[in-house]
């Protein structure tokens, strides 16, 4: 059946929140998801006490999302049993398995190095509730500020995606243009250092995704 609402709505993640005011000021603008790090050698790594703290001021309907690195099984459920986490981000070598078994949904971050085919990452990991894809690089994890090659990601796809890596106001749009993704997922474009997030660029984004959206 044909509907006469026509429009879609782009989903909007900022990760890497440190601080309790800065989430309320990301929540006032609209996000979507707050991501939580729980990735020691982050800059953006929070503590469990942190995270409970920045957790417990946020309104109904905000998704929380809590980013682990071949993190064990047992510090993962440590932070499950003490944070409110509603969605599990996994950005290291985690194998389908390991992603799975805590009754949660998931997404499967891919840094998109060369060698990457989307087509048997979506098959190994099909019950993903997404595949977060983010730039590549030989030093680190992701919060890199480095965006890849869009033109890589296939229009057909078997599962929802969600875009990052470099994303900043000033290219939100091209991105969503090229690749017209579920969900945006920022971190270092809307911050003034590192784990700070800053209110104009935050609301720059945003602004950004909703005027795409209202207009294509």
């Amino acid at each position: 059946m044909n509907s006469p609402y026509r429009w879609q709505r782009t989903r909007v993640k900022i990760c890497g929140f440190t601080q309790p005011q800065d989430a309320a000021m990301a929540v006032q603008l609209g996000v979507d998801a707050l991501g939580l790090v729980f990735y020691a050698p982050s800059p953006r790594a929070v503590t469990v006490e942190q995270a409970k703290a920045i957790v417990a001021g946020l309104p109904p309907f905000v998704t929380v999302v809590g980013l682990f690195v071949d993190e064990s099984p047992a510090a993962i459920r440590e932070v499950l049993a003490a944070v409110r986490v509603d969605v599990l981000q996994f950005h290291g070598d985690e194998a389908p398995d390991d992603c799975r078994c805590y009754g949660k949904p998931y997404m499967k971050a891919i840094r998109m190095a060369n060698e990457v085919d989307l087509a048997r990452v979506a098959g190994d990991y099909q019950d993903a509730a997404g595949l977060l894809l983010d730039a590549w690089h030989p030093d680190a994890k992701g919060g890199t500020g480095l965006a890849f090659d869009w033109t890589r990601i296939p229009a057909a796809r078997a599962l929802p995606i969600v875009l990052a890596g470099g994303l900043t106001p000033a290219n939100a749009r091209q991105a969503l243009t090229a690749v017209r993704p579920f969900a945006l997922d920022v971190s270092s474009g809307v911050e003034s250092a590192k784990g700070v997030k800053d209110f104009d660029k935050m609301a720059a984004f945003l602004n950004e995704v909703y005027q795409f959206d209202r207009t294509s």
